[in-house]
């Protein structure tokens, strides 16, 4: 008797523990798992995680998308890029260079305006988002990148490139030994003084610049101020 009741209930355990492990089971599911240490998260938590970590890389990229791609050193670099088209066309005349135009004219639109861009965002838009400047070191900065950045960089690339050229495809007299600068700037002389003319244009325009970024920046600032408030109290 006693060894047929031990085999009834045998089959009687087995069922209810296969019941017990049947009901644990979506449980253990929505768990985390815990082996040798280590955190394994459940499916839930996975299929919960996955549209947040989405987000934050969506919004994390659209505010590096935002910042890096700063729409006033666009404007600026792009007075910066005709600049040095100017100046690789007069220089270009000055030396009587009629060779691999293309190359220098992508050379002088893109590095110009790429160096403006960069330094433009680094000394005057990101320090106006840390508050550190005022409108007079704004509109300082600015004139400096765009003497810079703007007029001196161009001429100076524009004047090492078309002098290099004028030298392998001899368009204009060799220069003697040890005069080889101060015989190309008397050949330059009237390019030099053409570029007083985006000098100048440079300097307005930067002064005009600054001055909308700056206004612009500060009404951002008022609007966003009475929102922050109640959020820092």
């Amino acid at each position: 008797m006693a060894v047929s009741q031990t085999q009834t209930g045998s089959p009687v355990r087995a069922a209810t523990v296969e019941q017990m492990e049947d009901r644990e089971a979506p449980q253990n599911i929505k768990m985390a798992i815990y082996t040798r240490g280590r955190l394994i998260p459940s499916l839930g938590d996975a299929k919960f995680r996955k549209p947040v970590i989405t987000e934050i890389i969506e919004k994390k990229f659209e505010y590096y998308t935002k910042d890096i791609l700063d729409k006033h050193g666009i404007f600026y670099g792009t007075t910066s890029a005709m600049s040095g088209v100017l100046a690789n066309a007069i220089f270009r005349s000055s030396f009587k260079v009629q060779h691999e135009a293309l190359k220098t004219f992508a050379t002088l639109a893109t590095l110009p305006f790429l160096s403006t861009v960069v330094t433009y965002k680094l000394f005057v838009t990101d320090a106006l988002h840390s508050g550190n400047i005022s409108k007079e070191n704004c509109i300082l900065r600015s004139v400096l990148i765009g003497f810079i950045c703007g007029i001196s960089y161009p001429s100076a690339l524009a004047f090492s490139k078309n002098g290099q050229l004028a030298v392998k495809y001899h368009t204009v007299p060799l220069p003697p030994k040890g005069r080889v600068i101060l015989h190309w700037l008397i050949l330059c002389q009237t390019g030099i003084k053409a570029m007083a003319v985006p000098l100048v244009f440079q300097a307005l325009f930067g002064i005009l610049h600054s001055s909308h970024h700056y206004a612009v920046f500060e009404r951002m600032r008022a609007k966003a101020g009475p929102e922050d408030e109640p959020k820092s109290q």
